[in-house]
C-alpha cells in the first residue's frame, strides 16, 4: 500500500453527492465548523491505539503523553488542530480523515446537551472563529444530527 502525504489521499477519494433534503447529515453542524478539533487536547486511554490492544486509533497518529494516555497529534497542548482534522475549520466540508476509528472523546463530545440545549462549550468555540450560535436541537431530530452517536453512511463527510 502506497502512503500518500495527509491531505493528497483526498484528491483521490469520490466527490460527494449533494445532500438529500432529509438527509440529516446535510444540517450537521459539524460539517462547517471542525473548531472542537483544533481547540482541545484530544487525550484518551492508549488501549484505544490499534494494535494489540484491539483499539481502533491509527497508531501513526498518536503521541504517548503517559503509560496509559495518549492524545491525538498535534492536539498535545492544546489550541492547535488535529493530525487528523481536513479541510478549513469554520468552512464547509471540514472532517476528520478518521471518523470511524475516531478515539472516545470525538465519539462523546456532544453538539447539544441532553436538554436540546446547545453545548456551551461549541457555542464559545464557535463564536470564536466568527460563526453563528447554533439553536437548540430540532425536536424532530433527537440525536440525528450528533455525530458522537451515529456512524456516517458512506458518502458522509463527518467531523
Amino acid at each position: 500500500m502506497r502512503h500518500l502525504p495527509p491531505h493528497e489521499h483526498l484528491a483521490s477519494l469520490p466527490a460527494a453527492a449533494p445532500p438529500a433534503a432529509n438527509d440529516s447529515a446535510a444540517n450537521n453542524p459539524c460539517l462547517s465548523c471542525g473548531a472542537c478539533c483544533s481547540h482541545f487536547r484530544v487525550s484518551f486511554y492508549s488501549g484505544e491505539i490499534a494494535g494489540e490492544t484491539g483499539g481502533t486509533v491509527p497508531p501513526e497518529l498518536v503521541t504517548q503523553i503517559g503509560p496509559l494516555r495518549a492524545c491525538m497529534k498535534g492536539t498535545e497542548l492544546g489550541g492547535k488542530p488535529c493530525i487528523a482534522l481536513r479541510g478549513q475549520v469554520g468552512q464547509a466540508g471540514v472532517h476528520c480523515s478518521i471518523y470511524e476509528l475516531r478515539p472516545s472523546p470525538c465519539r462523546d463530545y456532544p453538539i447539544w446537551m441532553e436538554d436540546g440545549s446547545p453545548n456551551p462549550d461549541c457555542q464559545r468555540l464557535r463564536a470564536a472563529i466568527g460563526l453563528p450560535p447554533l439553536p437548540p436541537r430540532p425536536d424532530d431530530e433527537g440525536d440525528d444530527n450528533d455525530p458522537g452517536n451515529h456512524p456516517p453512511r458512506p458518502h458522509d463527510i463527518a467531523a
